[in-house]
């Protein structure tokens, strides 16, 4: 079973969908410290809802952090609702692999969607990369992998990536709010310290297509000072 990563920010394995780092209820977490953020849940929708769509995937799992804060309130519990209601329909299963941000997700539960901490698909394990787990092969979110390029006037722009290597696959995030970490200068989650993924092939998800920037190590030498 060969991971293939898909336009669009998730990662197709067999029968099954993956994506990470969704983050939905952003817009109010932030707002409750004063910044004001249009809400993209509609846009978050209507983007997984077309992915499914034309891949029929017949389980779709959310590999951690499907929400955002880690205070569970009425709104967030009201959007995570909506959200099963919208995508459920589409899949045989819906799994949320628990993230570190999804406190208080289990009643979902009572709306059909498995929680888990870690799920087994094939030879590979996945789980949200926040600690560390006994394994071999592992897909992963919670680092929101990204690179700093150098648009045509010379401005430093930040891109969401794929990390792929034979054992370890760390996924873009989701989220439209998420502009991500670079990983050509700080690394977030265990996983990436623990393993050595300068052969990892980085891949940058547009919209219709996957442009392929070579190995993880390469790159560090090229743009590390950037």
């Amino acid at each position: 079973m060969r991971p293939v990563p898909l336009p669009g920010k998730a990662l197709k394995l067999g029968d099954t969908l993956v994506v990470a780092d969704l983050h939905l209820g952003y817009e109010v977490s932030m707002a409750r410290e004063g910044f004001y953020l249009p809400r993209v849940f509609r846009e978050v929708v209507v983007k997984l809802k077309s992915l499914i769509e034309r891949e029929k995937p017949r389980v779709f799992v959310v590999d951690g952090d499907l929400k955002h804060s880690f205070v569970p309130e009425w709104r967030e519990r009201e959007e995570l609702k909506a959200f099963v209601e919208e995508i459920l329909p589409l899949v045989n299963e819906l799994v949320l692999v628990r993230g570190n941000h999804d406190v208080g997700t289990l009643w979902l539960r009572e709306l059909g969607v498995e929680v888990v901490d870690e799920l087994e698909v094939g030879k590979w394990k996945l789980v949200h990369g926040h600690r560390l787990v006994d394994g071999e092969r592992f897909i992963i979110g919670h680092e929101h992998p990204s690179i700093r390029l150098r648009d045509e006037v010379g401005a430093l722009v930040k891109v969401p990536a794929f990390l792929m290597d034979e054992r370890l696959i760390v996924l873009p995030a989701f989220s439209p709010w998420a502009y991500g970490n670079d990983v050509l200068r700080e690394i977030v989650s265990p996983f990436l310290r623990e393993y050595d993924l300068s052969d990892a092939r980085v891949l940058v998800p547009l919209e219709d297509e996957l442009l392929d920037f070579g190995r993880l190590g390469d790159l560090s030498r090229v743009l590390g000072s950037l």
